[in-house]
């Protein structure tokens, strides 16, 4: 599958890579917001206040008595543990912490915190304590599992009452002997460090593609709302006349529908691919207000990339940018989904860009309409690759139509740049670099990266570094596919923005994680990654789309 449209968009977010320095992936990541004005657009939702939410003094969400883990399909922790772990022991030489990792902000509204860690040979027992000073106790767990997460009750209380607190987690094992009813050896202390709830939700839903493989026989587009445990099957093939494959993917910004690319080969789709916009209540239909000429636009083969802003989209201004070969040369071009012809210059057009001859990109659009950044080099293929590793990020005006001049937001001598994303509020912009002169497409090297919106200078997210216990590093895990939560939201004089991506950290297959990003007096902080569990896990996950979606009920 050399280029397949669905690889190219799955990958091609996942093709970035770069090679900067290394924040710790223990604490926040800062960057500051020179030359931003962090505007507040469509996308921020009103300021939040927690005194409704912070009890008076102390809440007792976690029980004075500790949680003996009774794992499905394992052996329960010993009603003796408590006292098996009553002394201090080692200061180390216990399990490490895969996640959360240490330094994490989950919002409030996130799955579970689920406690994952490795564990020493022969270690079969393990406490797990969570200290914060909102809370009257310490939540202590037993288990011989290397796996909890969190009662739905607890995080419900703390989610609630210890908003904005260090939460502190300690892990400790133990080389337990039933017989004995004693242990061998231990207890051994590991990892030891703090989380944090932020006073802000994650809005939004996220949709994203399963390639092939891990179990997975044919493409398809599955999701999720924010907090969900579950996935829902979201479009496939089969619904599609003539399609064996779907691919990049977005949401029309009234939620309503999803907007994939086609293709009738399933191992190749990056030259015959087209459009189709289907609804999200009934995967056969399409909106009511496509007409026949964008029917026939949308039919156009070698069509990727495709974006909307919720600025154009309302009746008699439905518009869709996507990237489309004209003369062998890649352009952004626009669509009128109400044409009345499919003529050039009526029903669709080239986008100007006057001042930049290269080839255009995985354009994406500004929520407020008014501009689109994307990547520009020498010759980019299905929309998002740059096979020479040449591109730079460039913004446009959309200008009615009209474009305008274009100018470069970001260039790095030695990385090319690539895959932009505005934020909720249009103040950051998200992207996918790798090594200059290396291929954008799948390449392990890809990690992202953020840059103000009206320019300045880049910075690498810690959320690009995995926990040391997961095995590999980045650059090298294939960190992708940015795109930003639907909404940035203020509170106490911060903004929270959530940022999805994919990685093959851990087992080596791309999964979905979550990247949070707080902006505080013009400098942004960012944080590790939040695994998103609820996914299957040895399925391949890529190219999040974290939109509006209005996901069936089944």
């Amino acid at each position: 599958m050399r280029s397949s449209f669905l690889f190219v968009a799955l990958f091609l977010g996942g093709v970035g890579g770069w090679a900067a320095a290394c924040s710790s992936p223990e604490g926040g990541g800062d960057l500051s917001l020179t030359g931003s004005d962090g505007g507040a657009g469509d996308g921020t939702s009103s300021e939040i206040s927690l005194e409704d939410t912070a009890p008076a003094g102390p809440a007792d969400d976690f029980p004075a008595s500790p949680i003996l883990d009774a794992p499905s399909g394992g052996t329960a922790a010993p009603k003796s543990a408590p006292s098996l772990f009553a002394a201090a022991g080692a200061a180390s030489g216990g399990p490490c912490l895969a996640e959360p990792q240490v330094g994490s902000l989950f919002p409030r509204n996130f799955l579970r915190p689920r406690f994952r860690f490795m564990a020493p040979t022969g270690h079969n027992l393990f406490e797990i304590r969570l200290h914060t000073e909102a809370e009257k106790n310490d939540l202590v767990v037993y288990t011989t599992a290397t796996t909890f997460v969190l009662p739905t009750e607890i995080w419900s209380g703390i989610s609630a009452h210890a908003i904005d607190k260090p939460i502190t987690m300690t892990v400790r094992s133990g080389a337990y002997d039933a017989a004995t009813d004693k242990l061998t050896s231990g207890p051994f202390t590991g990892t030891t460090g703090t989380f944090t709830i932020a006073p802000a939700e994650a809005t939004g839903t996220i949709v994203y593609w399963v390639a092939p493989g891990g179990g997975t026989a044919l493409s398809q587009l599955k999701g999720f709302t924010v907090g969900d445990e579950s996935v829902k099957d979201v479009l496939d093939p089969s619904k599609i006349a003539g399609s064996k494959c779907v691919g990049c993917h977005t949401s029309t910004p009234d939620g309503k529908n999803v907007a994939t690319s086609s293709s009738d080969t399933p191992a190749d789709g990056s030259g015959p691919a087209w459009v189709e916009i289907r609804s999200l209540a009934d995967p056969t239909a399409s909106p009511s207000f496509l007409s026949a000429a964008a029917k026939t636009l949308l039919q156009r083969r070698d069509q990727h990339a495709l974006a909307f802003s919720k600025a154009h989209w309302a009746a008699g201004d439905h518009v869709m940018l996507s990237a489309l070969s004209i003369a062998g040369k890649r352009e952004i071009v626009w669509t009128d989904l109400e044409a009345t012809s499919a003529d050039q210059g009526k029903g669709w057009d080239v986008l100007p860009r006057t001042g930049d001859a290269n080839a255009a990109g995985g354009a994406a659009w500004s929520h407020d309409g008014t501009k689109i950044v994307y990547f520009s080099a020498p010759a980019i293929g299905a929309g998002l690759i740059d096979s020479a590793g040449q591109s730079d990020l460039f913004v446009v005006p959309y200008g009615d139509k009209k474009g305008g001049a274009a100018t470069q937001l970001y260039k790095d001598a030695a990385t090319a740049s690539f895959y932009p994303q505005f934020s909720a509020d249009d103040a950051l912009v998200a992207f996918t670099r790798v090594p200059r002169g290396e291929s954008t497409y799948n390449n392990p090297k890809a990690e992202i990266m953020l840059v103000p919106a009206a320019g300045g200078t880049a910075t690498r997210i810690i959320a690009n570094d995995p926990s040391s216990c997961v095995g590999g590093a980045s650059p090298g895990i294939t960190n992708s596919w940015p795109k930003w939560s639907p909404a940035a939201t203020p509170s106490g004089g911060k903004t929270y923005y959530w940022l999805t991506f994919s990685s093959t950290r851990g087992a080596g297959n791309p999964q979905l994680y979550v990247a949070p990003i707080v902006v505080s007096g013009g400098t942004v902080t960012s944080y590790p990654a939040l695994y998103l569990w609820n996914q299957p896990a040895a399925e391949h996950n890529h190219t999040p789309a974290w939109d509006v979606f209005a996901l069936p009920v089944k």
